[in-house]
């Protein structure tokens, strides 16, 4: 995973969370909604990215 790639999702996944706690201090079901998709989408990048480094690792364990 790049570098540039997991400062994204964490970003995205600080700002999902930032969201969701200001949904609840405000009572807005909708923007704790929105935090908490933010949050989901953020942790099924890094799984993607994970299982992307995953491959190249099998790939460069058959190559030598």
């Amino acid at each position: 995973m790049g570098a540039t790639d997991k400062a994204k999702n964490i970003t995205e996944d600080l700002g999902g969370k930032a969201k969701e706690a200001a949904g609840k201090m405000t009572d807005n079901e909708r923007l704790e909604a929105e935090g908490q998709t933010d949050q989901a989408k953020a942790d099924l990048k890094q799984r993607g990215e994970q299982l992307k480094d995953a491959g190249e690792d099998v790939k460069d364990a058959f190559r030598g």
